[in-house]
C-alpha cells in the first residue's frame, strides 16, 4: 500500500480502512486483516500511557512506537502523528522532527491545524515528506477548543473548515483526517478536495474511516465517544473483530447514523 494506491481508491469510490497501532503484534494482526493504513497516533498517550490527553506524548515516544509498528507491517501504509510542540514553531523544526519519524518507519506524518499550517505542509512536501492534515476536533488543542466538542456546526466555522481543507490540499497535503465534524460538512469537504479524507465521527461519506483500536475492541478503560462501535461484541477473536471493522467500512454499514453528528 502506498499513497498513490490510496488516492486511486478514492477515485474509484472504494472506502479506506484505517486503525491506530502502537506495537508490532497488533500491527501485524491489523495488516493481515486487511487494514490499509495504520496510524501511529499520539492517542497512545491515553491508551498506552494512561494520560488524560495527548499533550504529554514526546517525539521520542512517537519514534519508538513507529519503529515497533514498522517491524510488524508488510503491506499497510504507516502514518505517524507529530506530537504537540514538535512542528508548530517553524517549518525547519517540523522538518527535523518529521525526518526522525520517517527514518523510524513512517511513510507519512500527520499534523493538526488548518490554514496556519499551510507553509509548514508545503515546506515538508517539497523536501520529500508526505503530510496528512487533521481538522475539526484537534486533540492537541483540546484546551483551546473547550473540550472534546463537535466542530463546524455554525456557518462561519463550517466555511473555515472547508477553506482550511482546501488550503492544506493546495499546499501539498496527501491526506486529511476530519474528527467530530457534522456529516454533511464532512461530505462537502471530501467532495471538494482530490486527496483522501478519513473520518472519525464525521459520517459515512468520507473516503475512509479511522478508529482507535482499543475503542473498536472495547478495551479502553475511559468513556467511549459516540462515534465508536465495539466490534468485539460479535467476534470470536481480535483478528475477526478487525476483519469485521474492515468489512463494515467497505460496505458503509459503519459508521451508522448513531455514530455521526448533525
Amino acid at each position: 500500500m502506498n499513497l498513490l494506491a490510496l488516492q486511486q481508491m478514492k477515485a474509484r469510490g472504494e472506502k479506506i480502512a484505517v486503525l491506530t497501532s502502537y506495537d508490532a503484534s497488533f500491527a501485524a494482526l491489523s495488516d493481515k486483516a486487511g487494514v490499509e493504513v495504520l496510524l501511529v497516533g499520539d492517542s497512545l498517550g491515553m491508551t498506552i500511557q494512561g494520560h488524560h490527553s495527548t499533550l504529554p506524548v514526546s517525539l521520542r515516544d512517537m519514534e519508538y512506537h513507529t519503529r515497533c509498528v514498522a517491524n510488524g507491517v508488510q503491506n499497510a501504509f504507516i502514518i505517524t502523528d507529530m506530537p504537540f510542540g514538535s512542528y508548530q514553531k517553524t517549518p525547519e523544526q517540523a522538518f527535523e522532527n518529521a525526518a526522525l519519524l520517517m527514518a523510524a518507519g513512517a511513510q507519512m506524518v500527520k499534523i493538526e491545524g488548518g490554514t496556519i499550517m499551510r507553509d509548514t505542509v508545503r515546506f515538508l512536501v517539497e523536501r520529500g515528506i508526505p503530510v496528512c492534515g487533521h481538522l475539526g476536533l484537534t486533540p492537541q488543542s483540546v484546551h483551546q477548543l473547550g473540550g472534546y466538542r463537535v466542530q463546524g456546526r455554525d456557518e462561519d466555522a463550517a466555511r473555515q473548515l472547508l477553506q482550511d481543507a482546501k488550503a492544506l490540499a493546495d499546499a501539498g497535503a496527501g491526506m486529511l483526517v476530519l474528527e467530530m465534524v457534522p456529516a454533511a460538512l464532512a461530505a462537502t469537504i471530501s467532495q471538494s478536495v482530490t486527496i483522501p479524507v478519513i473520518g472519525i465521527g464525521a459520517g459515512k461519506d468520507c473516503d475512509g474511516q479511522v478508529l482507535v483500536i482499543q475503542d473498536m475492541l472495547g478495551i479502553y478503560a475511559g468513556k467511549s465517544p459516540r462515534f465508536v462501535r465495539n466490534f468485539m461484541q460479535d467476534a470470536s477473536s481480535i483478528e475477526q473483530a478487525i476483519m469485521h471493522y474492515v468489512t463494515a467500512v467497505k460496505d458503509q454499514s459503519f459508521p451508522a447514523p448513531e455514530h455521526s453528528f448533525e
